[in-house]
């Protein structure tokens, strides 16, 4: 972990590439401590001044999170998870931290979270492995991957397993919070009570909006939440052609930077798990150069 002064964060950003972006806050913490984080993977910025950086700040950030949740992180650099902690708790979340793989599982099983943020690079077991582990024993646990590896094989392989998010650090505070209350919006939309029936049934397929449950011929198919979000989508018009960026906006709801084609990794997921139950499942239609459409009976 590299620890730089204010001094030398300036003479930094002078020799930095024009292609770059410079180094700037993460973190601003309202009050006796000024703390800031450098925008750059394994590197923190820490100071110290009287008066901090006042209640401005803090009232901007409250005002984007006004879902709380037990949040927990999984994550083996120390002084990141010090930091992000901090900007997350200021803004009225419960931490709650591991710093390999294997007590990230301990610590889901024993401390019951409301959604997870894991890096990939962990010691004792990856973040991969843990997010197919979490997976196959609660599939709708909001679950987040936060990594350096900006690859395309790394994002579908992350989504595959059946993460909710991938995020690329490094990456703001802001943005991570703005991300974790994307999600957090999408599971409260979800378990809401409404008017319209909470039981959806399109021919073999049944969804329980209220449970977060899909059944195809009364099989339970294991759902995350994004899954449930964009079945729901597909079926509320049968026989109707949805392009990626719809279904993007149907099943995530926010304004994150991804491309569309994760929807092809979203669908392929979904179609293995359909034909664990009929080797023989076409309702999941691809119209080729246009996108998506569950087959009408």
């Amino acid at each position: 972990m590299k620890v730089l002064s204010l001094g030398l964060i300036a003479e930094e950003n002078a020799k930095r590439p024009p292609d770059l972006p410079p180094r700037h806050l993460f973190y601003q913490r309202p009050g006796v401590q000024h703390v800031e984080a450098l925008q750059v993977a394994s590197t923190v910025l820490v100071t110290r001044t009287p008066g901090g950086v006042g209640s401005k700040s803090r009232t901007l950030l409250r005002s984007a999170s006004p879902l709380m949740a037990r949040v927990l992180f999984i994550e083996d650099d120390r002084a990141l998870t010090a930091a992000l902690t901090m900007a997350f708790e200021e803004e009225g979340h419960e931490v709650i931290t591991a710093f390999d793989g294997k007590e990230g599982l301990d610590r889901i099983s024993r401390d019951k979270p409301d959604i997870v943020i894991c890096d990939v690079a962990l010691p004792k077991l990856d973040g991969f492995s843990l997010c197919k582990t979490v997976r196959q024993n609660n599939p709708q646990l909001p679950f987040m991957l936060l990594t350096a590896r900006d690859g395309d094989i790394d994002h579908a392989l992350g989504l595959s397993l059946g993460a909710d998010d991938y995020v690329i650090k490094p990456v703001s505070a802001r943005v991570l919070l703005a991300r974790l209350q994307a999600l957090l919006r999408r599971v409260a939309l979800l378990s809401q009570p409404s008017n319209i029936s909470q039981i959806v049934r399109v021919g073999r397929l049944e969804l329980d909006r209220e449970r977060l449950e899909c059944r195809y011929d009364g099989i339970v198919i294991e759902t995350t939440v994004t899954e449930i979000k964009l079945i729901e989508a597909l079926i509320a018009k049968p026989g109707v052609v949805l392009s990626r960026s719809q279904l993007l906006t149907s099943s995530r709801g926010d304004n994150s930077i991804v491309t569309d084609r994760v929807i092809d990794t979203y669908v392929r997921r979904l179609r293995r798990k359909f034909e664990l139950v009929d080797p023989s499942f076409v309702q999941l239609e691809t119209v080729i150069g246009a996108g998506y459409r569950w087959k009408a009976a």
